[in-house]
C-alpha cells in the first residue's frame, strides 16, 4: 500500500470539494473493496476522504426514510446489514433483502455503505494482478481475460477492451426496483436512474459509472412500486457462502389471476453492469406465468450474449437461474 493523506469529512460541501482538486482522491465509508484494491496496488488514491462523520449532520445519509409518494429513501452510509433486516424492506422490497443477504459475509455486511456497494468494482483475476495487462486498470495495455481465464466473467455488454463482470448482488435488485441514484458534487444536486447509472466498457472499459469529479452518492430512492411484494433474487454460485454469482436473477410480477400485468427483470453475474432485461419484461406482459413464457423471456434477456473462452456455461446458467426465480415469484401467495 502506498502513502497516501487522510480527511475526515464533516459536511457534504466539504467533502465534495476535497475530492473535486484531484482525480487521486477517493471517499471511503466501510472500505471493503477500497482497501483490499490498495492493498494490491489496484488503487493508489493521493488522498482518502472519510465520510463517515457526515451522517451527524446530513442525518438522511445513515437513514432508511419513506418518501411522500410511498416510495423509501436509502442512505449512502445505510450498513448492508441494516438494509437487509430493515422491515420495510423485508415486507415490500424483499428481493432486495435476499440479494443484500446473499453477499459476502455477516461481517463485511456489517462494514459494507450502500454508496460503496453501487460502487464495488470487478473480481477479474487481471484486473487485481497488477503484473498483468489490464484496459480497465492500465487503459491502451490490453485485456488478459478475453484469451484468458475467464470463467467468472461477463457475457453481456463486453467490448474488444474489456470483459469484466459487475460484481455486486444488492446494484442487481435496486435495477429491477426502478432506483434513482441521488449525488452531490461542485456543481450541485443531481438524480441518476441506477439503469443509467453505471455504463458497459466500451472504449472505455477504466470508466465505470457516469459521476463527474467529486461527486458524492448520497442517498438511492426506491419508488413504490406495490406488487413488488411479489418479488425474489435468486443467487447461483460456486460455494454457498461469500461468493460471487456466476449468474443471478432479481424478478418481480404483478399478476391478474395467472395473467402477467407486469414485471422486473435483471440479471447479475453475466453483465458488465447490472444488467436490467426490458426485453424479457416485455416478453412477460400479457402472457401467462407459465415455463414456456419464463423461458421465451430467459431466451430474450440473453439475446446478443457472447461466450468466451470458459464462459459459456453462463448463458444457459443465466436462463435456468432466471425461470427458476420466476416460477418462484409466480407460486407466491
Amino acid at each position: 500500500m502506498r502513502p497516501f493523506e487522510y480527511s475526515s469529512a464533516t459536511d457534504i460541501g466539504d467533502a465534495t470539494r476535497l475530492a473535486a482538486e484531484s482525480t487521486r482522491t477517493r471517499f471511503i465509508a466501510g472500505g471493503t473493496t477500497l482497501v483490499d484494491l490498495m492493498k494490491l496496488n489496484v488503487e493508489t488514491p493521493g488522498r482518502l476522504v472519510d465520510i463517515n462523520r457526515l451522517g451527524a449532520r446530513h442525518a438522511y445519509m445513515t437513514e432508511v426514510a419513506p418518501l411522500p409518494d410511498g416510495g423509501l429513501r436509502i442512505g449512502a452510509l445505510v450498513r448492508n446489514s441494516d438494509l437487509a433486516w430493515s422491515t420495510v424492506v423485508k415486507e415490500r422490497y424483499p428481493m432486495l433483502s435476499e440479494a443484500l443477504l446473499a453477499g459476502a459475509s455477516g461481517q463485511i455486511r456489517n462494514m459494507a455503505s450502500v454508496g460503496g456497494n453501487l460502487m464495488q468494482r470487478t473480481r477479474c483475476y487481471y484486473f487485481r494482478d497488477t503484473a498483468m495487462p489490464c484496459n480497465k486498470r492500465e487503459p491502451g495495455s490490453g485485456c488478459s481475460a478475453i484469451q484468458g481465464h475467464n470463467r467468472i466473467l461477463a457475457v453481456l455488454g463486453t467490448s474488444n477492451q474489456c470483459i469484466a463482470t459487475s460484481p455486486g448482488d444488492m446494484p442487481i435488485a435496486m435495477v429491477a426496483l426502478d432506483a434513482v441514484v441521488r449525488v452531490t458534487g461542485p456543481q450541485g444536486e443531481r438524480t441518476i436512474p441506477l439503469v443509467d447509472f453505471h455504463v458497459v466498457p466500451g472504449t472505455r472499459p477504466d470508466r465505470e459509472t457516469v459521476l463527474r469529479q467529486g461527486e458524492m452518492i448520497t442517498a438511492v430512492d426506491i419508488p413504490a412500486l406495490p406488487w413488488a411484494r411479489r418479488s425474489h433474487y435468486r443467487k447461483v454460485r460456486d460455494r454457498a457462502s461469500y461468493a460471487f454469482a456466476l449468474a443471478s436473477a432479481a424478478v418481480a410480477l404483478d399478476l391478474d389471476g395467472t395473467r402477467i400485468r407486469g414485471a422486473r427483470v435483471a440479471l447479475g453475474g453475466v453483465g458488465t453492469k447490472p444488467w436490467r432485461s426490458m426485453q424479457a419484461e416485455r416478453a412477460l406482459v400479457g402472457q401467462a406465468a407459465t415455463p414456456a413464457a419464463f423461458r421465451a423471456a430467459a431466451e430474450e434477456a440473453m439475446r446478443g450474449a457472447r461466450a468466451y473462452t470458459e464462459n459459456g456455461f453462463k448463458i444457459e446458467l443465466a436462463k435456468r437461474t432466471m425461470v427458476r426465480a420466476l416460477t418462484t415469484v409466480a407460486a407466491m401467495a
